[in-house]
């Protein structure tokens, strides 16, 4: 890193005995990163990250998604009940440990319950008199162990997002794509007890003073220049084999792929002429889009970078080393037959995983059916004591008015009727659960019919009901909502998975989770002079790059940044996501940019080399001093095989430009008190 223009050393990135830069970076929210940018306790992170807070705080008549927020005083900003931010406070290798308590006997399933127990006496000792929790994280799959021990804060407000018109500008459209030009950040603030230390949600919480918060650059950027993300990247899987490879491309990807389209397309033409609907539906139709977008151009990058026979070329001079050597060949020899065999025998029952879950399990009056299973158990049962039987239905009342809050009966029952006859014709007679056909027989096989019935009769979709039912519930009800239609059929799909589907797959499962520890442990050994990196597990990781544009085609080039006259160009009024804000056009027009523009410009986001994955979003994007310069949010659309196959050629972090951010905030929201909160710079690097 540092031969790439790195000014920083090791112990400055990570370390336990002083403040370091992993102290301003946390998990935000279990799904997402963010990072400290005051001493206040000020946290930034990406806009489609506090997307579900701010629709929470959102309705038609206070629509913050629309208009967005910015509290203008401490005592203005929102608290968000559920959300948490992680801080690292240390991170220890525990291998020996661990593995000294395994061995080759050992069932998978005893294995596991083998690391989950010395885990846990590891993380009781680490936790021992503080207040800080622990976590263990298994590495190259399997073969390693690392603690971590954190801190994590419970009572963190919304400070301030911009409108959905700059803060998911561009929206599905643009989403996985380059050129960019959202602003898509959001603005929280992480309180604590008056000690410093995390606490429940009180009015006597004083903002959080961290051990480290980021000075802000606002120099700029050129091409060539070193770039940092720090995160919790969620997951890759670069060492998979060919076998895998093609599983993705010929089974998962088009699955998937197909299943969304039809679920989308239905989203999508209520969401456009029904503003109630529109927000009801907005962060499930973003979450869902995300990843079918992904996969389609995951599965373009894969073939347009030839992975397949990248990794098939891998796997023969794989072989050639295995053979090179009597005891590797014992070893390690017959791991690609296994990965052959296995993958062959997976691919009937996760098709049918994906089907139950993309379709039927992801027909909200299902799942939500489904969510009472535990309470309906508890009801049924003569040994349940009455007040743990009343605390659950509590719980499910406050589910029930959170469900509906965000449901559109004609919505989904549009989609049930789209996606049921998906899953009739590509599952067979194999995985057709009993009661579906039970009930596709009553409606004497006609869709439309079947979701009329199963929609209008059933309790899950009448809220009242449902809550007078929760209020004095007993066996007696627990009985009724056993017997309803879509509780059972919801049953019926979760029962064909847990007794069939899954243990299908969990048998393959073990037996590939060995085979692909074992082939772990070769890589490692047949490149022993090499470092070989982990794959990401949500754990906390750095990853650098440079500034640089890109050639995803033959015959087109991209720049590395783009600028606000970017929206201006996209500006499509007839189309939401294209809307743009009459302020934002008054200062563009006026370029009164502030401190922020360059050479009469405003820049809006910049790419750079960096490999990052789902989990950067909202990581800090750092220059060679370790100082503040963007925030990642995407990857660009031809490069999302990275997961798969990182190729520094084709893929693309994408970034909000830290001007950008703090033009927003300061000259479109008038939040200059947010602004002077932060250590802002304005130097070469």
């Amino acid at each position: 890193m540092q031969a790439k223009g790195l000014k920083l050393s090791a112990e400055e990135i990570y370390s336990i005995n002083k403040t370091s830069l992993k102290d301003a970076v946390v998990w935000f929210g279990g799904g997402c990163t963010g990072e400290m940018i005051s001493a206040q306790g000020l946290l930034l992170t990406n806009h489609h990250c506090g997307y579900g807070q701010i629709q929470s705080h959102s309705s038609v008549e206070n629509d913050l998604l629309r208009n967005g927020f910015w509290a203008m005083s401490k005592e203005e900003e929102l608290s968000c009940p559920g959300l948490s931010v992680t801080f690292i406070i240390r991170i220890e290798d525990v291998s020996e440990k661990i593995n000294a308590e395994l061995n080759d006997k050992m069932s998978e399933e005893e294995r596991n319950k083998k690391i989950k127990e010395v885990s846990s006496q590891l993380e009781a000792e680490a936790t021992q008199n503080t207040h800080y929790k622990a976590f263990t994280r298994a590495f190259y799959n399997g073969n390693s162990f690392y603690l971590f021990l954190t801190e994590e804060f419970e009572d963190v407000r919304l400070v301030g997002a911009p409108p959905s018109s700059i803060g998911k500008f561009g929206a599905d459209t643009d989403n996985w794509m380059w050129p960019r030009h959202t602003g898509d950040f959001a603005v929280f603030r992480v309180y604590a007890g008056k000690d410093n230390k995390p606490a429940a949600y009180s009015k006597d919480n004083v903002p959080f003073t961290p051990r480290h918060h980021f000075t802000i650059n606002i120099n700029g950027i050129s091409e060539g220049d070193f770039t940092m993300v720090y995160g919790f990247p969620g997951r890759t899987q670069e060492y998979l084999p060919s076998y895998a490879v093609n599983e993705i491309l010929e089974t998962i990807n088009p699955s998937r792929i197909t299943i969304r389209t039809e679920r989308l397309g239905v989203m999508d033409s209520y969401m456009r002429s029904n503003d109630t609907i529109r927000i009801q539906y907005a962060a499930k139709q973003s979450g869902i889009s995300n990843g079918w977008k992904k996969w389609i151009g995951e599965s373009k990058g894969l073939r347009v970078s030839n992975a397949m026979q990248q990794k098939q070329k891998q796997e023969v001079a794989f072989t050639q080393w295995v053979n090179a050597d009597k005891s590797r060949t014992k070893k390690y020899g017959s791991l690609l037959s296994e990965y052959d065999k296995l993958y062959q025998q997976n691919a009937k029952p996760l098709k049918a995983a994906i089907y139950v879950f993309e379709t039927a399990l992801s027909v909200e009056l299902l799942s939500f059916a489904h969510s009472f299973n535990k309470l309906i158990e508890m009801g049924s049962a003569s040994n349940t004591d009455e007040k743990t039987i009343r605390a659950e239905a509590d719980k499910m009342m406050k589910s029930v008015n959170g469900f509906f809050k965000n449901y559109s009966q004609a919505v989904d029952q549009k989609i049930f009727e789209t996606l049921m006859p998906m899953y009739q014709k590509e599952m067979g007679s194999d995985y057709i659960p009993e009661e579906m056909s039970k009930q596709m027989k009553c409606a004497k096989n006609d869709f439309i019919k079947w979701s009329a019935t199963l929609y209008h009769q059933s309790i899950f979709t009448n809220q009242d009901q449902l809550l007078s039912i929760l209020k004095d519930f007993d066996a007696k009800q627990a009985k009724k909502l056993s017997r309803d239609n879509a509780y059972i059929l919801a049953r019926s799909f979760r029962t064909l998975y847990d007794d069939k589907i899954r243990s299908e797959q969990m048998r393959i499962s073990d037996q590939l989770s060995i085979v692909h520890r074992n082939y772990m442990a070769a890589i490692i050994e047949m490149n022993q002079n090499k470092k070989i990196y982990p794959d990401a597990n949500s754990t906390l990781r750095v990853a650098f790059g440079k500034v640089e544009p890109y050639q995803p085609a033959n015959a087109v080039e991209y720049q590395f940044q783009t600028y606000l006259e970017g929206v201006m160009e996209k500006e499509d009024n007839s189309v939401e996501e294209f809307n743009v804000p009459v302020k934002l056009k008054e200062l563009y027009n006026k370029k009164d940019f502030g401190p922020y523009g360059f050479n009469g410009k405003m820049p809006v986001a910049f790419i750079a080399s960096n490999h990052t994955t789902g989990g950067n979003s909202g990581s800090p994007v750092l220059n060679n001093k370790g100082q503040l310069i963007g925030t990642n949010f995407d990857r660009v659309w031809e490069g999302t095989m990275s997961d798969i196959m990182f190729n520094p050629d084709r893929c693309r972090n994408i970034s909000v430009d830290i001007r950008y951010t703090l033009f927003i905030i300061d000259k479109f929201a008038g939040a200059k008190h947010l602004v002077n909160e932060m250590t802002i710079v304005n130097e070469d690097y």
